[in-house]
């Protein structure tokens, strides 16, 4: 029997909007079937050819950032029930590293990142489109805890990335994508409520497509 095609559940949302806390509870609800979060991050176009400091000038939230043609090939293949070598981000340094990982098809796929819903190749692939809409002021907060922390960025570089880039390409980018959304999500991962809907509707999907749950 031909192997069912996975579903694709794109989530986004600003920086620090909680789309990955969404992205991982809904995993978590999913516990016992095959699953692969994606991260459209990942696909930073490889910058090994600039210096440091042209790395660091790149405008990360905006669109032209990621390699997008890669990511489309990369989700189709899954999609296609066929695995793909996923490339490595490396943050510290602001480009790929020389890895890959190898990633077999699951059964669900959740794709996340900031600007999933710009590109029309990628919102075809999705069965779910979900936007997570969080205030500002929370949203900076939480990136500045997360930078610091995980990414090793000190705050006068987060507050500066924040002002001239991070900010304006949300109004311009990034919260215009909110009309292609199927679910808004208000305040990410405290909405246990919207959460338990969004699984409910995967499982009906899966169900749909003959998996077993």
């Amino acid at each position: 029997m031909a192997r069912k095609r996975p579903v694709v559940i794109g989530v986004t949302g600003g920086s620090g909007s909680g789309k990955t806390t969404v992205s991982h509870a809904i995993y978590d609800l999913m516990n016992g079937q095959s699953m692969e979060i994606i991260t459209q991050d990942t696909y930073y176009n490889d910058q090994a050819s600039m210096t440091m400091e042209e790395r660091k000038a790149v405008n990360y939230d905006h669109p032209l950032a990621f390699d997008n043609d890669l990511l489309y090939q990369q989700l189709d293949q899954l999609r296609h029930n066929q695995a793909i070598e996923m490339p490595v981000y490396n943050y510290a340094e602001y480009t790929r590293s020389n890895e890959t990982r190898h990633v077999e098809p699951p059964e669900i796929i959740i794709l996340e990142g900031i600007l999933i819903l710009d590109d029309e190749r990628l919102r075809n692939l999705m069965d779910i489109k979900v936007y997570v809409d969080t205030d500002d002021d929370i949203r900076i907060i939480r990136r500045i805890q997360r930078d610091m922390v995980e990414r090793g960025r000190s705050i006068e570089s987060i507050i500066d990335q924040y002002l001239t880039t991070v900010k304006p390409m949300y109004h311009e980018f990034i919260e215009p994508t909110k009309r292609y959304a199927d679910i808004i999500v208000p305040e990410g991962g405290k909405n246990q409520v919207a959460i338990d809907l969004l699984a409910t509707k995967v499982r009906d999907i899966l169900v749909q497509r003959g998996h077993r749950i």
